[in-house]
């Protein structure tokens, strides 16, 4: 049977899929638009889960703040390249999905993905792969922090899209709390102080620093106080309160609260694609493939 144009531009706004698939499954579907679109979707579910594998590092990070400012949810969702990633169908389903987790405080990446995506909706786990299929790359959720406010200020910080952070600060005012969180974006701290420090990361480092020492040949009481001085300076580079502060490298992060009688009561910093293994891409030879394949 013949099919008019105006069918296929309704079945693309429906399923945004391509022209010619539209017009395939409506003629496969005699014309009946239910069957087209289910087909269509059936087809794009299954192309879904052959991108399953397909490395996604790039994407969005993504910042929802309650309306009483107490409340932050934080989410990080990734695309296979920077170009899907701009895309506003993209841009909306991260959006939302972060308004879920600050709305609904999902207790695991498992949780989050059964919600549904709009009150009354398709699953959030449902939407990606529709979205997938819509898209044609690889869509994950990866993980995601909600932090709620207990005595101090909550602030948050985007730079761009690719490194959020969330920060409580207690004590002092908005300004001191956004310049901290603008600090820990670019500072990358561990935790916020010594005591917050895992032993099993101080006990590499001790180890790394005393087999250099040694390897200096000096006495024993000389080694130990090389290595106590590269663990004081280590901490001092790994912790919060032992940066210096961006703003003003001349004191401490631990020196600008103490002056103002803040402190920081805990923090989350999201980066874009962190400890993601990524492709490397070579385009010279993916362009010589492709003249020797044609």
């Amino acid at each position: 049977m013949a099919i008019s144009a105006a069918q296929v531009k309704e079945l693309r706004q429906r399923t945004g899929c391509g022209m010619m698939e539209c017009k395939k499954a409506l003629v496969d579907a005699d014309g009946d638009m239910e069957s087209a679109a289910k087909a269509l979707r059936k087809s794009g579910l299954a192309k879904a889960d052959k991108k399953a594998g397909r490395v996604a590092a790039e994407g969005a990070i993504v910042i929802e703040v309650a309306g009483d400012g107490k409340t932050a949810a934080m989410v990080e969702v990734n695309s296979e390249t920077d170009f899907v990633a701009k895309k506003e169908d993209f841009q909306d389903f991260a959006r939302a999905v972060a308004k879920r987790i600050l709305t609904d405080a999902p207790s695991d990446l498992d949780a989050l993905m059964a919600m549904p995506l709009q009150d009354g909706g398709e699953t959030i786990e449902d939407a990606r792969r529709g979205l997938i299929a819509t898209i044609g790359e690889n869509i994950n959720v990866r993980r995601f922090v909600r932090r709620e406010a207990s005595t101090g200020n909550l602030s948050s910080y985007l730079h761009g899209d690719r490194i959020g952070v969330l920060v409580e600060v207690e004590g002092g005012d908005a300004g001191l709390a956004r310049d901290v969180a603008m600090h820990i974006a670019a500072s990358k701290p561990v935790c916020i102080d010594e005591s917050e420090v895992p032993q099993e990361m101080l006990d590499k480092e001790k180890d790394i620093f005393s087999a250099q020492a040694e390897a200096s040949g000096k006495p024993a009481e000389i080694i130990e106080k090389m290595v106590n001085g590269r663990i004081r300076k280590f901490l001092g580079e790994i912790t919060l309160i032992g940066q210096p502060f961006v703003k003003d490298p001349d004191q401490t992060v631990g020196k600008l609260l103490k002056g103002t009688g803040a402190s920081v009561k805990g923090f989350e910093r999201l980066e874009l694609g962190e400890g993601v293994e990524k492709k490397t891409e070579n385009f010279a030879e993916e362009v010589m493939a492709q003249v020797q394949g044609s």
